[in-house]
């Protein structure tokens, strides 16, 4: 899998959104000033190329889809996060989120509830 440009990445989360849908759709859901149409298709076909988006055709148009998940594209960036950051050290994120982000207690409580309970989960598969 491939890094996206801020540009790919802007339209991969509104095809994640939308699901399905033509350039005109996509525009839709840009913020003015909105780009140029022939910006949007330019892009699409190059999401194309690297595999993220496909289409069906519908006359003389597009309708384009994504290939890629949203989970799944979250899980490459965060591991090349990881890997580019914190030395492949999930404690080491975590401790720099926490310390950096100025989280409140109530959120910390929460995290690590939520560990406690991945953790028990974990331990029932042993």
């Amino acid at each position: 899998m491939k890094e996206l440009t801020r540009a790919e990445e802007q339209i991969m989360q509104i095809l994640w959104r939308i699901g399905k849908g033509h350039v005109n759709d996509l525009l839709e859901y840009f913020p003015e000033p909105k780009p140029a149409y022939n910006t949007v298709s330019t892009i699409i076909r190059i999401l194309e190329k690297k595999e993220f988006v496909d289409h069906e055709a519908i006359g003389k148009s597009h309708r384009y889809f994504p290939t890629v998940t949203k989970r799944d594209y979250t899980r490459f960036t965060m591991k090349q996060m990881m890997k580019g950051y914190f030395s492949n050290s999930h404690k080491q994120m975590v401790s720099f989120f926490t310390r950096e982000n100025d989280l409140s207690v109530s959120e910390m409580e929460e995290i690590k509830q939520l560990l406690d309970q991945q953790i028990s989960e974990k331990n029932k598969m042993l």
